[in-house]
């Protein structure tokens, strides 16, 4: 079973149809003992980190996602499960998030007034290395952004793949062992956020193409 974290806000009813369509079996929880004992975790997320890291902490949920990525279980983070597992974010004066990957998140600051905050639409990725929840996708596929942060992990290696705007190149997908985090949304990505799903299904959690469990 793939629990997905309800903490309250996110487009989780999206992506639990995503997943479905996948006949993968998944179901949105804010049970603490559920998420723990899951196959696999996906925390999606949008809104601002202020208000969802005081969900999470009112539902004593933070501990919880710590523990999943500690535990060894494949964990995918969506747009602000993204950013939510760094130490802080510039949004909201400074919000501490959860820690789980070191690095901070920046807003962008364009400088042309053409580039538009937030990024809204599709955009390609270019991987830095390789990992499952890449296989089969071809590089410079583009995906679904709706954000105006970005991550920016503090370790290079935990960058998995960038991506251009305003005049930055940021990660948009991140990760460090178990745990991978995509910038845009795959659940609204098409065929090709459907495959990286698939894909994190079928991942054991470690770096070799995995089966699922």
């Amino acid at each position: 079973m793939i629990a997905i974290v309800d903490y309250g806000a996110g487009n989780l009813t999206s992506v639990r149809l995503a997943l479905e369509h996948l006949r993968m079996q998944a179901c949105i929880t804010s049970d603490p003992n559920a998420i723990r004992s899951a196959e696999r975790v996906v925390f999606p997320g949008v809104g601002a980190i202020g208000s969802a890291m005081k969900n999470l902490s009112k539902l004593g949920l933070c501990e919880t996602i710590r523990d999943v990525a500690a535990a060894g279980t494949p964990f995918l983070g969506i747009c602000l499960g993204t950013q939510i597992i760094l130490d802080r974010s510039e949004e909201d004066g400074s919000v501490a998030g959860l820690g789980i990957i070191p690095g901070a998140v920046r807003r962008f600051r364009p400088v042309f007034p053409a580039d538009k905050v937030p990024q809204m639409g599709w955009n390609a990725i270019v991987p830095q290395k390789k990992h499952p929840v890449f296989d089969g996708i071809p590089d410079s596929t583009a995906f679904y952004f709706v954000h105006s942060y970005y991550p920016m992990p503090m370790c290079s290696d935990d960058v998995l793949a960038v991506t251009d705007y305003a005049g930055t190149t940021f990660g948009s997908v991140i990760g460090r062992d178990n745990v991978v985090a995509t910038q845009f949304h795959p659940e609204r990505s098409g065929e090709a956020g459907l495959k990286l799903l698939l894909n994190f299904c079928r991942w054991d959690g470690g770096n070799k193409p995995g089966v699922a469990r």
